[in-house]
């Protein structure tokens, strides 16, 4: 577990060095090449605590995905990583996130769900002090 901690918290590090054209994403919808999850997959257009999430196909399964609040404002940037593809050492490098500013980050367990079927570690980064409650119904 330790490992795993270690390993995501580096992910978060890395990935806060490298960005998106923000202006590009701050509003839903984002342009090409990112798809809205749910019309490609069986899962609601929004999904509490993450939002109405999407993501560019070619980056699976980590993402980044990008959660927007019922308004469509860029809330969350979300990471997907497979457990066990990370106690076999596959890294995740030069991941984007969807806006520069990051306000807080949370860490959990996802036994999986369509689009990342196997066990896999959520890593949300919060764009702004007030994004966590508007994600969350």
């Amino acid at each position: 577990m330790y490992k795993q901690l270690t390993f995501t918290l580096g992910l978060l590090a890395a990935s806060l060095a490298f960005a998106h054209d923000q202006g590009a994403v701050e509003e839903m919808p984002p342009a090409s090449p990112y798809v809205q999850v749910s019309e490609v997959l069986p899962l609601p257009a929004f999904i509490p605590g993450l939002g109405t999430l999407f993501v560019n196909p070619d980056t699976l399964p980590a993402g980044p995905f990008l959660g927007y609040d019922h308004d469509g404002k860029l809330s969350a940037t979300i990471y997907m990583t497979p457990l066990e593809e990370l106690e076999n050492g596959v890294s995740y490098d030069d991941l984007g996130i969807g806006a520069h500013k990051v306000t807080s980050v949370d860490i959990y367990y996802n036994a999986g769900h369509p689009g990342v079927e196997v066990p896999h570690a959520h890593v949300v980064l919060f764009h702004d002090e007030a994004a966590k409650g508007r994600l969350a119904k």
